[in-house]
């Protein structure tokens, strides 16, 4: 697990419901790029929508629109 504060968890850790707010996106390269050029940057509120039958990818829902992330990049993720 990535998240250092008590109330920080990854993305991936959340339930659906559950409302949050991007504290950070970790790791480097490509993958950190295009998650953030998806909008989520630190600041935004996200709700989490659902998970894929099998689990992978997940849904979430920010700012009006709809966005489905991979189990690995909402690990990267860190909500508070």
């Amino acid at each position: 697990m990535i998240a250092k504060s008590l109330n920080d968890k990854n993305l991936s850790q959340m339930k659906p419901g559950q409302k949050s707010r991007v504290v950070k996106v970790t790791g480097g390269g490509q993958i950190k790029r295009r998650i953030m050029e998806m909008g989520l940057v630190p600041g935004v509120e996200i709700e989490m929508e659902r998970y894929a039958p099998l689990g992978d990818p997940i849904e979430v829902k920010m700012t009006g629109q709809h966005l489905s992330l991979r189990m690995e990049e909402a690990e990267r993720v860190v909500v508070e």
